[in-house]
């Protein structure tokens, strides 16, 4: 069942989305060469206590950090690690702010120094094809608009769209409906409306769409080893279009 919030409920979730894009404004100036996915896991931890938050993903179906940490050919749901990042690595780092019981999430890849032009393009067209989703995201339109734009846009710019994890409702619980697929015809699925909370994050890959988990149970890799990045945004649909709650 899609719920739909109040403004004010939705003014609750800005606020968690307000602090999440600011620890992501604080992260892209530690990423650097040297720096490790562990470090930036604790700062992030840190920094959502010391402003009244917690990280909703820690403890979640008992996956241990508060941030997920995805490099290179990692898809998403990577964990945090103590290995140092090297010039040219790319990588994503993803969370959920509760603050105050209302949820916020966001995933944003950074570039590790200077990274080859595949990587960078990867970069600039995995973000576009979320600005594109989000074009779509108004009310009147259909979930499928939303996957339809992304997958076309990035097809076009010749990277895979990733099939096995998708966008979703979120509110005081980290998934709700509706299922947010970056991929598909238009003119499918739920109806877009007024008071909708969901995110849209697509994955985009060099190579193919298809993934593998590690042991671990968590992190996905890309099948074929080669690159994968993501951008993720939670919006609110509003009379006025959508409104980004993790604006950066």
């Amino acid at each position: 069942m899609i719920t739909i919030k109040t403004p004010a409920e939705i003014s609750r979730m800005q606020e968690a989305g307000k602090l999440l894009a600011e620890i992501h404004r604080q992260i892209a100036g530690l990423i650097a060469p040297g720096i490790t996915t562990h470090e930036i896991d604790q700062f992030a931890e840190k920094f959502m206590k010391q402003h009244g938050a917690t990280p909703e993903q820690k403890g979640y179906k008992g996956y241990p950090y508060a941030t997920c940490a995805s490099v290179n050919d990692v898809i998403c749901h990577g964990f945090p690690k103590k290995e140092k990042l090297k010039e040219g690595d790319i990588v994503t780092i993803d969370m959920v702010v509760n603050l105050n019981g209302w949820l916020a999430d966001s995933a944003w890849s950074y570039a590790v120094g200077q990274v080859s032009e595949e990587a960078d393009k990867l970069l600039r067209v995995t973000k576009e094809s979320l600005y594109k989703g989000i074009e779509q995201a108004v009310a009147g339109n259909r979930i499928g608009d939303v996957s339809h734009a992304i997958q076309a846009y990035a097809e076009a710019e010749g990277f895979s769209v990733v099939r096995d994890f998708i966008g979703h409702g979120i509110g005081q619980v980290m998934h709700e409906d509706p299922q947010v697929p970056h991929y598909g015809p238009p003119n499918k699925g739920p109806r877009i409306k007024e008071g909708m909370v969901f995110t849209i994050e697509p994955m985009l890959n060099v190579g193919t769409y298809l993934t593998k988990i590690d042991a671990d149970g968590w992190t996905a890799r890309t099948r074929d080893g080669k690159l994968s990045a993501q951008y993720e945004h939670t919006l609110a649909i509003t009379a006025d279009g959508p409104l980004i709650l993790t604006a950066q």
